[in-house]
């Protein structure tokens, strides 16, 4: 039986757990020297790092030293089942002295030949992100020092998978959001267009996003969404809604069809999602539009010697809510005449109400070319400030005869 950790063990796990030169080594450089020094003062055989999966709630191996295999071999556990799962289930130290099938869901420990597990949780930020645990190939008690101890490791390895994860999900968000907005706006007879997409420098990249692309039979379809919530999540749920959208597109000629069709898809296959989302289809002789407005804010058209106005579209349920059929309202496009797409990222601001926004908004489009009004209109409504929340801006504009 090892010994139980002296001040000086202790003092080497503690200088190690705050050695600051370990955050320029990389996640997977730190884990394995915290758990080569854990083994080392535990005098345990194996130490081991399950990650947890919040979604399909499993935990995971991503760090082992004495049974690497663990990592190589993706060994998954159900929270709540077996050690590991007990572990991470009631949030407390565990304790076995009989590793077998009936105690652990983990072949590869009992064949390994381990005979003592103890077993912490990671937790960071109130909020679990895993498991560790060490094992012994001989019988052992651990004590309550042994178990203070893994505690101030697991909450050192909590934090660098906590640090890990936050920025993992922004990276892959970013980098989806970027491949799922045009890179280039379509040339479409008839029309011209500018765009504008700024992330938000709070909470994190969102799941804001505009589409414009031809259909077969010369219509062309315009589309402007935001989903609810910020992060990875938000971005994939962007990323289906997008394509499922575009699907539906091609079966319908009526936006509140496509939109209907999108929320059934929505409400079957990602519920708890919520999305507002407006589409428009513009004739093939560019005269006219056909829009559909999921909860979205309406779109802005200015025509030649006017005074730009809302459109007057019905407000529908958003994109995930259940309500009444989904409507849609026509209106011509005189030639000239521009729209002005968005989401509430450009006229919402914490110190007023949105209708100042959406009046200073209105003021600035105008039938101007795309570029000149989308500039005006980032230069007004957003000017030297960095955007809080994402804004997405799009203005359409029929040729003019």
């Amino acid at each position: 039986m090892s010994e139980t950790p002296t001040a000086a063990d202790r003092l080497q796990v503690l200088e190690a757990i705050t050695d600051t030169s370990l955050g320029k080594l990389g996640q997977d450089k730190v884990m394995a020297t915290l758990l080569a020094r854990v083994r080392e003062v535990l005098g345990v055989d194996t130490a081991t790092v399950l990650r947890l999966d919040p979604t399909a709630q499993q935990l995971y191996a991503i760090a082992a030293s004495g049974i690497e295999e663990e990592v190589y071999q993706d060994v998954r556990i159900p929270v709540g089942a077996g050690f590991a799962g007990r572990v991470a289930e009631q949030l407390r130290p565990v304790i076995i002295d009989h590793v077998d099938e009936t105690t652990v869901v983990n072949a590869l420990l009992w064949e390994r030949g381990l005979r003592t597990l103890l077993g912490v949780p990671m937790v960071a930020e109130d909020e679990l992100v895993g498991v560790l645990h060490v094992g012994s190939l001989t019988p052992r008690e651990f004590s309550e020092a042994d178990v203070e101890l893994l505690r101030l490791v697991a909450a050192r390895l909590a934090l660098e998978v906590k640090i890990d994860i936050a920025a993992s999900d922004r990276a892959a968000a970013a980098a989806l959001q970027r491949s799922l907005v045009p890179a280039r706006l379509p040339a479409v007879s008839g029309m011209r267009f500018a765009a504008r997409y700024v992330p938000g420098t709070e909470p994190g990249v969102g799941g804001d996003w505009y589409d414009l692309f031809p259909l077969p039979d010369g219509r062309l379809g315009i589309v402007m969404g935001d989903v609810a919530g910020h992060g990875l999540n938000a971005a994939v749920i962007m990323g289906r809604l997008r394509s499922a959208l575009r699907a539906y597109a091609l079966e319908s000629v009526d936006p509140a069809e496509v939109l209907s069709k999108l929320d059934r898809k929505v409400q079957h296959f990602e519920p708890g999602a919520l999305a507002t989302v407006v589409y428009g289809s513009v004739s093939a002789s560019r005269d006219s539009i056909a829009i559909s407005l999921a909860g979205h804010l309406p779109p802005i058209l200015a025509a030649p010697g006017e005074p730009s106005v809302f459109v007057k579209a019905p407000v529908d349920p958003p994109i995930g809510v259940s309500g009444p059929g989904r409507r849609r309202v026509e209106l011509d496009l005189p030639p000239g005449a521009a729209l002005a797409f968005y989401t509430d990222g450009l006229v919402e601001r914490r110190d007023q109400l949105i209708d100042i926004g959406l009046q200073r908004l209105a003021d600035v489009v105008t039938a101007d070319p795309p570029s000149m009004v989308c500039a005006r209109v980032m230069a007004t409504l957003v000017g030297s400030t960095p955007a809080q929340d994402d804004i997405a801006l799009l203005v359409a504009r029929c040729e003019p005869n």
